[in-house]
């Protein structure tokens, strides 16, 4: 593993505890600002701020508790160097119960940028989450909106 490789490692080693801790502040911290979600279906979102990122991550927090995520892990698929300091990963992220099953997973891709504090996230591309968190929690009876 190069160095690149072991740096991508811990940064979505760390978004993914956050994501495990539900804790919005920490995740927002590993964003840089402003931060875009990029989707086929919403278009773009901009968020200006990390409170306003915090503040979207608590939104999606009480579907992730109806549905019984206990903790988030993650395989990168692949990185490209788009320039000294900004990069493209892909990402597997592996959603889990609190028994340890993989409850669904769900594929995006990041562009990071390196700076002092180290990456940080500018865009996320989800591929297929909203349709596999659609499909589990009707599996599992929740009301996505309840």
């Amino acid at each position: 593993m190069d160095t690149i490789e072991a740096e991508l490692d811990d940064y979505l080693t760390r978004y993914a505890a956050t994501l495990t801790a539900y804790d919005s502040r920490a995740a927002a911290d590993l964003w840089g600002s402003p931060g875009m979600i990029l989707t086929d279906r919403q278009g773009a979102g901009v968020l200006e701020s990390r409170e306003a990122m915090a503040a979207g991550l608590e939104r999606s927090y009480p579907l992730y508790r109806r549905l019984g995520l206990a903790s988030v892990g993650f395989e990168r698929l692949g990185h490209e160097r788009l320039s000294d300091a900004v990069v493209l990963v892909r990402v597997r992220w592996l959603f889990h119960d609190g028994d340890g099953r993989q409850m669904t997973d769900g594929f995006a891709a990041y562009v990071l940028r390196r700076g002092e504090e180290g990456f940080r996230a500018f865009v996320c591309v989800p591929a297929d989450d909203a349709e596999k968190l659609q499909a589990l929690a009707k599996e599992k009876g929740v009301d996505l909106f309840g």
